[in-house]
């Protein structure tokens, strides 16, 4: 008996074609209705950043046309006679930003080690949660405990010890009346401190228990566990809450405007008094009365934000550096 083969029947291309969605159907499972708005979202981020530098560019124009690029490397800021430099303002804010960081690096990246990795989880909780808050205090809350409290302090026990044993340095020398670079740098070292300490903490429980487990397995002590094995896991995001700091102490106004002295002019010593961007905007805008006094500040203002930015490349580009040592190991 012959058997005949049967092919089965080719599939339609109906069949055969995936389904094809329209976009309302499209907008009712949702994926284009999140794509479009979380797009929306991000745009307008870029969308405010160009505003604002666009505003700030237009608004100096004055400023821009009558100094040129001598107004970033001149010493001069006399509103009397309408001549305007930036040299001692952006000195000022870097130097008092970078100071900050000196001192409240160690203190916050040993206090984030502590309580992530040392301290009993309830004391642990505790004591960030009184970090947090210390966060959210004003900084014009900062600047008078830095007049009645801390300037004391420096002037009479911390300024001569340092005096003492490092007067011989140029940064160390002259008179100290209290207001100055250095005061102004630990008042914003105490501000940026919380925010070092409870990034850093939140970076380092978030590695792997993996990584513990296996160091203490081999016989590692517990230090030895949270320095060889935590901590270089960790790294990046610790960097990272270094980086925001940075960000908030270049940006700082009133506590820097109290305890810094606010006078433009450029000094080795760090206990003489000086000036910052934030804070020559901040006393003298309102009293600016000519044109080109304004659009210097406005110019100013558009100076702070490149030194922002530009540092905070600088930033992404270190943490992009460790992302590829990380990878080439």
């Amino acid at each position: 008996m012959a058997s005949t083969a049967t092919t089965p029947p080719a599939p339609s291309s109906a069949q055969d074609a995936p389904e094809k969605l329209s976009l309302l159907e499209k907008f009712k499972k949702g994926d284009e209705a999140a794509f479009l708005i979380t797009f929306a979202s991000a745009l307008t981020i870029i969308l405010i950043t160009c505003l604002l530098v666009q505003r700030l560019w237009a608004d100096s124009a004055l400023s821009r046309h009558a100094f040129g690029w001598h107004f970033l490397a001149s010493s001069d800021w006399d509103p009397v006679n309408d001549q305007y430099g930036a040299l001692p303002f952006i000195y000022g804010t870097v130097l008092t930003a970078f100071l900050a960081l000196i001192i409240a690096v160690p203190v916050g990246m040993g206090a984030a080690i502590f309580l992530a990795e040392l301290a009993p989880r309830k004391l642990s909780n505790v004591l960030t949660f009184m970090i947090e808050l210390l966060a959210a205090v004003p900084s014009v809350i900062y600047g008078l405990l830095g007049i009645f409290v801390l300037l004391p302090i420096l002037r009479d026990r911390i300024v001569p010890v340092l005096q003492g044993v490092f007067g011989f340095l140029p940064i160390f020398k002259g008179a100290f009346y209290g207001v100055s670079y250095f005061s102004a740098a630990c008042v914003l070292a105490i501000m940026i401190v919380p925010f070092i300490v409870s990034i850093s903490r939140e970076v380092l429980l978030a590695v792997p228990q993996s990584q513990r487990e296996a160091m203490m397995a081999l016989g590692a002590t517990k230090w030895d566990v949270t320095w060889k094995s935590v901590v270089p896991y960790a790294q990046r995001g610790m960097a990272g809450s270094i980086f925001l700091a940075l960000a908030r102490a270049l940006g700082e106004t009133m506590a820097v405007t109290m305890v810094i002295g606010n006078v433009p002019s450029i000094t080795a010593s760090l206990l003489s008094p000086g000036y910052t961007i934030a804070a020559v905007i901040a006393n003298e805008f309102t009293e600016a009365t000519g044109d080109l006094y304004v659009n210097a500040l406005i110019e100013l203002a558009l100076v702070l934000f490149a030194v922002t930015m530009i540092i905070n490349a600088l930033a992404r580009l270190l943490m992009l550096g460790m992302k590829s040592q990380e990878t080439a190991h």
